[in-house]
């Protein structure tokens, strides 16, 4: 029997389909452009389909931003870096003064309420940011009860590879805190943390450990979007506390962390560092918990006590230090750029700690306060850990 539909059975139908085929909604979204091209020479190509505009630039690759050239014939702009040195770069272009990511790159990332396109020149530490054919932990978004805050708040939990099927099996817990302005998303993304400890185990170079990502924002519950005050338009100042009020919350992540994960939960095998605002809830942390971390990590800090820079006349900052110190961790580590607006802050934080004669391991990089020494500060950092324990 000869099979046929009316014209309003027919429209109907074609306009079903796409809800039949969700899958290929996309592809009416395809950019045009290829992406980032790495070459042999560890330079990297970029183009842009923008064929209207005026001028394009790229951001990203160093201390001004890059021009490009447009083919008149494609629309397409185009420019190839100078040669990097290995390392994970952000970048953006820039269209007629417009600020966008690149269309044709998936892979983006975001830092408060800025998206970054991201690509990775290898060699080097660069290669332990890259997804490695090697054994991969298991990533969390966990939420637990902080009564000290008053609310339930999120973390991001990794834990090593085999960790599901090591039975009875125990683990060190490394703390690991962002910055002001970012979250419990931060380290895992612009950080590459998980990347990095997956590379560092499966090598041999790191201990296998279990790393919590909590959110440093004592104002905060979790990143943007991941709580009930909805879709809000991210700020720098949403996180702003006083100080102190994360660092006495810190018993109540400690406490879901031992009582949820199989832990070794003693000061031994304990880590915090942290980088920036980060840094500052380390060394204030580990200050009023003396008997709880052995390894400390100051990555570019806030080192700050009340508000300022921390001085030997503080009788109460200094009785501090030496109560931590009687039983000193077994690393206490500081790193910093050259040119970061922190330095001097640092260098005085050391200037106490030299006069106290407290020791602590100092690492200076150049560069400013920028994601690419603190990655590099966690892939000197980690290896350190738990050897002893």
């Amino acid at each position: 029997m000869k099979n046929s539909y009316s014209p309003w059975l027919l429209a109907t139908m074609l306009l079903a389909m796409p809800h039949l085929l969700p899958a290929q909604e996309a592809l009416r979204f395809q950019a045009a452009g290829s992406g980032p091209q790495v070459n042999s020479d560890s330079t990297v190509t970029l183009s842009v389909h923008a064929p209207n505009a005026k001028t394009v630039e790229v951001s990203g690759f160093g201390a001004t931003p890059l021009a490009m050239r447009k083919d008149a014939a494609s629309g397409d702009w185009t420019v190839t870096t100078p040669t990097l040195r290995p390392d994970l770069y952000t970048y953006s272009f820039n269209i007629d003064s417009v600020r966008t990511i690149d269309p044709a790159n998936a892979y983006i990332a975001r830092d408060i309420n800025a998206l970054f396109s991201e690509v990775i020149v290898p060699g080097g530490n660069a290669d332990l940011y890259a997804v490695q054919d090697v054994p991969h932990g298991t990533v969390s978004k966990v939420w637990y009860d902080s009564p000290t805050l008053g609310m339930k708040r999120r973390m991001t939990v990794y834990t090593p590879a085999g960790y599901e099927e090591s039975g009875e099996k125990r683990y060190p817990v490394f703390y690991l805190l962002h910055g002001s302005g970012g979250d419990e998303e931060a380290w895992s993304q612009l950080g590459r943390a998980v990347q990095i400890l997956d590379n560092l185990i499966a090598s041999g170079q790191a201990e296998p450990m279990i790393l919590v990502m909590p959110n440093g924002n004592a104002n905060l519950a979790a990143a943007p979007g991941e709580t009930s005050a909805g879709m809000y338009e991210p700020k720098g100042e949403h996180s702003r506390a006083e100080e102190g009020k994360f660092e006495s919350s810190f018993k109540d992540i400690i406490g879901y962390v031992d009582s949820h994960y199989r832990t070794i939960a003693d000061k031994e095998h304990r880590a915090i560092a942290g980088l920036s605002m980060g840094g500052g809830h380390a060394l204030r942390t580990s200050l009023m918990m003396p008997d709880t971390f052995d390894y400390v990590g100051i990555f570019s800090g806030a080192a700050r006590w009340n508000g300022g820079a921390p001085s030997a006349d503080n009788q109460e900052f200094v009785a501090a230090l030496r109560r931590q110190f009687a039983d000193a961790p077994q690393l206490y580590w500081i790193g910093i750029g050259k040119d970061d607006f922190l330095y001097d802050l640092n260098q005085g934080y050391r200037s106490i700690l030299d006069t106290l004669s407290i020791p602590y391991e100092y690492h200076e990089s150049d560069g400013g306060h920028i994601w690419s020494n603190w990655r590099d500060y966690l892939v000197i950092f980690a290896p350190r850990l738990f050897r002893n324990a």
